[in-house]
């Protein structure tokens, strides 16, 4: 058997990479946009733009990704072209050029995911991808991480323009990342699920596509994120309004703490996939959400920041490898697994998008507490529907057994 060892190393290196990279500036765009004038109301339509062009983009690349053999060169674009983008803003900051800018980044980035969940079934197929997406999320969030503090550090010195040469450097090192795997080891034909039985055609995207476990899967990831994106935002804002924190400090240690979490939640969770199956890491992120907004709600202190951050390390953690080995296993053997992970990430992006509305909503009439309370009822929603799905589809239950449970 051909060694990976080598093309393993630099994809671990690839996700630390575009960990920064694929969100373009991030939170700092909108800092970066106010110092220029734009008022809050412009701020949030050009990064909905953004949003709705990610959305409208992911099935479509996600298809892509099934049919090109051009992965790596695919990667190398998307990574430069947010770079370019980031970089024209500071050229330029007119709402023509900033919202075309937005959305190049946005279609780029919604590219990355597909394109890495393809680059690592071609290169460890269906039997090593639980414990690889442990490894890739590992390193993903220690990417982020790390470029939140040495941006933060740089930014401190430099302003935000020092955020974009962190950023090109993250670039750089994707680009090297790229040229380091090894394009002959990728199987292109294990990289869209034809690994069962090549001989067959793949399934007809029109004739049973998606399969209506796929839609379960997909509704579920939708209600983790309706419950989940808000949170922290609320959160920071909650600690700024009724303890007067400073907004910046508990904003960046309330994103340390979680992806530090992430991080070995991520490399616990792939050895329990390989044993208990995907399912088990569904159910235990559905379970561990509702529990973060109740402890976000019940307790009046700065200091709620530990165990809800932990537990949302704990709950993005799994899920970001449950989803796309779930997705991966469930088509496996139509040909079309990444354009079925690019439509559960339609779903994903529409339940984030609607969390921040419904939690500010629900905040302004109420009170924090209520809306951490109204967040955790979404994921109990998901649970209930997962579970029915299990018992309704026999091919999920199948996709979401450990090899160990298997007949």
């Amino acid at each position: 058997m051909e060694d990976k060892t080598r093309s393993l190393a630099f994809l671990s290196l690839l996700c630390f990479g575009l960990a920064d990279v694929r969100d373009g500036l991030g939170p700092f765009l909108g800092v970066y946009l106010q110092g220029h004038g734009w008022t809050a109301d412009k701020i949030g339509i050009i990064m909905s733009l953004g949003d709705a062009m990610a959305l409208l983009c992911a099935a479509p690349l996600g298809a892509l990704t099934d049919h090109t053999r051009a992965k790596r060169a695919i990667l190398a674009a998307a990574a430069v072209l947010i770079t370019l983008a980031c970089g024209a803003l500071f050229l330029s900051a007119a709402p023509l050029a900033v919202g075309v800018s937005r959305c190049v980044q946005a279609v780029a980035g919604a590219a990355v995911g597909p394109l890495i969940a393809g680059v690592t079934l071609g290169l460890v197929g269906q039997d090593g991808l639980p414990s690889r997406l442990g490894v890739n999320e590992a390193w993903n969030h220690a990417g982020n991480a790390a470029s939140a503090a040495l941006s933060g550090l740089v930014g401190w010195y430099y302003g935000i323009v020092g955020v974009f040469w962190v950023m090109a450097a993250m670039a750089a090192l994707s680009l090297a990342a790229v040229l380091g795997i090894n394009g002959r080891q990728i199987d292109h034909q294990v990289a869209r699920g034809l690994d069962v039985d090549a001989s067959r055609p793949p399934l007809a995207p029109r004739r049973g596509f998606p399969p209506r476990s796929l839609w379960a899967v997909a509704l579920t990831v939708g209600l983790f994120h309706f419950g989940n994106a808000a949170m922290l935002p609320l959160l920071g804002q909650s600690a700024v309004t009724r303890f007067g924190s400073n907004p910046a400090l508990y904003t960046a240690g309330t994103v340390i703490v979680a992806q530090a979490t992430m991080i070995v939640a991520a490399l616990l969770a792939s050895r329990l996939a390989v044993r208990r199956g995907y399912g088990a890491l569904f159910l235990l992120a559905l379970c561990v959400l509702p529990v973060r907004g109740l402890v976000a709600g019940l307790y009046a202190s700065e200091w709620v920041l530990l165990p809800v951050q932990i537990l949302d390390g704990v709950g993005n953690g799994t899920l970001g490898v449950a989803m796309p080995g779930l997705v991966a296993r469930l088509l496996r053997g139509s040909g079309h697994i990444n354009l079925g992970l690019g439509f559960v990430m339609v779903a994903h992006g529409i339940g984030a998008a609607m969390s921040h509305a419904y939690a500010g909503y629900i905040a302004h009439l109420f009170s924090y507490e209520t809306a951490f309370f109204a967040l955790a009822l979404a994921p109990c929603v998901g649970l209930v529907l997962y579970i029915v799905s299990l018992r309704r589809f026999p091919d999920l239950h199948r996709a979401s057994q450990g090899e160990g449970h298997r007949a």
